[in-house]
This record gives C-alpha cells, structure tokens and sequence, in this order.
C-alpha cells in the first residue's frame, strides 16, 4: 500500500484523488507504524516549512520518514515535500530531515517584475534522466505555487530546473527517493505521468 504522509501541510485529498485517478492504492496516514509498514510514501505538503516541521517531530514523523528512507523502499515528495527532505531551510529557520544534503532558500530576484510566490505554469529542463520521467521531456510545464526552492549540495541529485528569473532545482533525487518542486497532481497528464511512474518505480536508478 502507498501510504501519503499527514503532518497538516494541506493538499494530501489531491494527491489521494490523483493516485486514485491512476489506479495506486493509497491512503492518508499520520501513524509512523503505517508509514514504516508502507510499500511506498509520498511526502506531500502546502504551507510553512516552520510548521510543518514542528509537526513532524510532534508526531514522531521525522524518525519513521527518516527510517522509511533507510529501507530502500520508493519515496516521492511534493512542493513542501520536496523541500523538507534537505538539512536546512531558511524558512523559519529550521533542520529538516536531512536525507539529502543541500538548503532550501527564499527567491531574491533581480527582476522585481517577478513575483513571489512563483504561481503557475512554468517549464522544466531535465538534467539528467529518471525511471519517473520517461513519460517527460524537456520543455514540458507543470504547475508551482512556491517561495522558496531546494539547493542540493551534490549536482548529481539534481534532476531537473526551471527558469524564474533564475534557474532552480525543481526536480532531485537521491537514491530511492524523487521530488518534485511543482505540484504534479495539478499538472495534467506529464504530472500524472509521474505518478504512475512512481506506483511501479522499485526505488533504483
């Protein structure tokens, strides 16, 4: 069973309806027992990285994610998912979970005709290739609603950028896990694409 995790970072009824849309099997779960019992976890989320992570480690969420991540078993975040997976954000300041190495930071742009948030559709430049993105190409869109963007440390964890005043990660990946910045449950059939991908993928690159 998928198992998407519930720390209050909105957005998980989405995501269930998209996996139901393709035919995953999932649920909605905060139980870190559940989580661990997963077959495979997406790590969703809309909103403030400073709550979010207080929830986790409330909920003793950190520790089973971290654990989860251990295991080898196929893990995949969204937006603020894709985020938190790093050490640190600016946002509130705070150690995330550390299961790539890099920041997250906030846009300063240059070109203050720009806004942030960045909403909308915007186009994504792959990197390099991924069992998830057989279905994509570069030039491809996809829909973000975001302030703030990874940084991964290594190069190789970057799968994908896109351009926004200046190029930023909006696809990574390390070992058994992949994110996305952009919002692939709102983005048409390439997003969705991703998500089948990701209910066969056995977590190898």
């Amino acid at each position: 069973m998928l198992v998407i995790v519930d720390y209050d970072a909105g957005n998980l009824r989405s995501v269930l309806r998209a996996c139901e849309h393709e035919g995953i099997p999932a649920c909605i779960s905060a139980d870190p027992q559940e989580i661990m019992d997963a077959d495979r976890l997406i790590f969703p989320g809309v909103g403030s990285a400073e709550s979010a992570v207080d929830t986790l480690h409330a909920r003793g969420l950190d520790k089973a994610m971290r654990d989860f991540f251990a295991t080898g078993k196929p893990m995949l975040g969204i937006c603020l998912g894709s985020q938190i997976v790093l050490q640190k954000s600016e946002e509130g300041h705070r150690d995330c979970l550390g299961l790539v190495e890099g920041v997250v930071e906030k846009f300063d742009l240059a070109d203050k005709a720009l806004k942030v948030p960045h909403i909308g559709w915007n186009e994504v430049e792959i990197i390099r290739p991924h069992p998830l993105l057989s279905r994509v190409e570069s030039g491809d869109e996809f829909y973000f609603v975001h302030s703030y963007f990874t940084r991964p440390a290594n190069a190789e964890d970057v799968y994908g950028v896109t351009d926004y005043g200046d190029r930023f990660c909006s696809m990574l990946g390390h070992k058994n896990l992949f994110a996305t910045q952009f919002h692939l449950e709102k983005s048409g059939k390439k997003g969705l694409s991703i998500l089948a991908e990701f209910g066969v993928w056995d977590g190898c690159v």
